[in-house]
């Protein structure tokens, strides 16, 4: 091996080196990687003196309380031989509650009368609207079948051995998924009335997530408020599916997201940035030994207690200040860590580090980075719509992907329907027990499922 081809394979591997341990040092603390994937993620240990395990002061909690009516009452009687010689008669009785849980199937059968008259006419009363066979599946199963696979996202072939198994009711994988294509039919106006709630909101948190129908990976978008949430799966991750979702062509709310740089293209609207993602990629630049990241992390909590302690809002001389300050610790940032030099003769854009890249959005964007400082409205972060994607990946993992684009449709408009009922305190059985039942919660208003 010639000298020149050992130095270029110890440099190769020594470049490797660094990428692996940098890899390697990657966490939910410096980036976006979930905390389920931490490396050697382990468990906490609580300080002595913390906070004691269980309910802390001021918690709502829950205790099971005795019943007025109850459904069995079964007496326990003493046995008199058991009893010292004497005159024993009974005083009343000491009471204790078991609840138990009965699973079981219930079967109603509908019988229509049948009249003849002299002349041999006859008549037969209707059935109930939606009562075609001789045996189908009521609403309340429909209702507990999508509730199984949409909310708590277990697979349909698992919800149909939960109904074998447990409620003696042969449901296959086929009618669960045809129930959820129902559900999904009667929520068709919901969505439109939804789309329309959520145009009209003053702020927007919005984010996206990758995940998988029919093998191939594509784009689950989201938009989100305290009351709404709406879910649109597309092919694409930029504005094209947006503008298809419906909502950010139309609205004027200020839209919350990661710096996603497709929501830029709606011009002449106002923005918000997640100061979660800023401190995440501050850490990974400390970490990596840039020294003004820390003075920026430190900046931002505390500023974002300060607003909170000031009821949502700083007044102009406290902004000022802010921004000040704010100015300083970027022009430390741009000292320590400038842009890479422009070689002669080089052609399009220079690459930059993430840190780089961190800096100049900080400056870049500094009203869209501190809008929650003059906004009330405007939260710290993009946690809202964090939230509301993260079931969905929880569903990712259990089942792997979608098969088709119809079901993943499906899915999506199901748990938009259950996630904005659960921020109108509405459960998600119940929301789907009322949907079944031909009615909308009452916090809809006058939409009607058909007409």
């Amino acid at each position: 091996m010639s000298a020149g081809l050992k130095a270029t394979l110890e440099l190769l591997f020594g470049v490797c080196l660094l990428l692996a341990e940098k890899r390697l040092t990657k966490n939910s603390k410096n980036s976006n990687i979930p905390p389920s994937a931490d490396p050697n993620r382990g468990k906490s240990i609580k300080a002595k003196g913390e906070r004691k395990p269980g309910g802390q002061p001021g918690h709502t909690g829950k205790r099971l309380e005795p019943v007025e009516k109850p459904d069995e009452i079964r007496i326990i009687k003493i046995e008199r031989k058991s009893l010292p010689p004497g005159k024993w008669e009974t005083r009343g009785y000491e009471k204790r509650q078991l609840f138990e849980l009965q699973i079981r199937r219930r079967v109603i059968e509908y019988q229509a009368e049948i009249v003849v008259n002299e002349k041999g006419e006859q008549k037969v009363a209707p059935f109930p609207e939606g009562l075609t066979q001789a045996a189908q599946y009521g609403n309340g199963v429909k209702a507990h079948g999508v509730y199984m696979a949409v909310q708590q996202l277990i697979p349909c072939e698992r919800v149909s051995e939960h109904f074998d198994s447990q409620l003696h009711l042969p449901v296959s994988t086929g009618s669960i998924c045809n129930f959820k294509q129902e559900a999904s039919e009667l929520l068709e106006r919901f969505e439109y009335w939804l789309t329309g709630q959520l145009q009209a909101e003053k702020v927007l948190n919005l984010d996206e997530t990758g995940i998988n129908i029919a093998s191939k990976r594509v784009w689950l978008h989201s938009a989100s408020s305290d009351l709404y949430t709406r879910y649109y799966p597309h092919e694409k991750r930029g504005k094209e599916a947006m503008d298809e979702m419906g909502i950010l062509p139309v609205t004027d709310a200020i839209m919350i997201h990661d710096h996603w740089k497709a929501y830029y293209s709606y011009e002449n609207k106002a923005h918000g940035l997640c100061n979660s993602h800023h401190i995440r990629e501050l850490t990974a630049a400390r970490e990596e030994g840039q020294h003004w990241a820390q003075p920026m992390i430190d900046f931002l909590v505390e500023l974002n207690d300060k607003v909170d302690a000031e009821g949502g809002q700083l007044d102009i001389a406290g902004q000022q200040t802010a921004r000040e300050k704010y100015r300083q610790i970027v022009k430390l940032a741009e000292a320590e860590c400038p842009p890479p030099p422009n070689p002669p003769g080089k052609r399009g854009r220079i690459a930059k580090s993430k840190t780089r890249n961190l800096i100049e959005r900080l400056r870049d964007y500094e009203e869209d980075t501190l809008r929650f400082m003059t906004d009330p409205d405007v939260p710290f972060t993009n946690n809202l719509a964090e939230r509301d994607l993260r079931m969905t990946k929880v569903q990712q993992k259990i089942s792997g992907c979608f098969r088709s684009w119809e079901g993943a449709r499906a899915f999506c408009r199901i748990r938009s329907y259950l996630s904005t009922c659960a921020k109108h305190t509405v459960s998600a059985a119940d929301a789907l027990t009322i949907l079944f039942d031909g009615k909308l919660p009452g916090f809809v208003g006058n939409v009607a499922l058909k007409g």
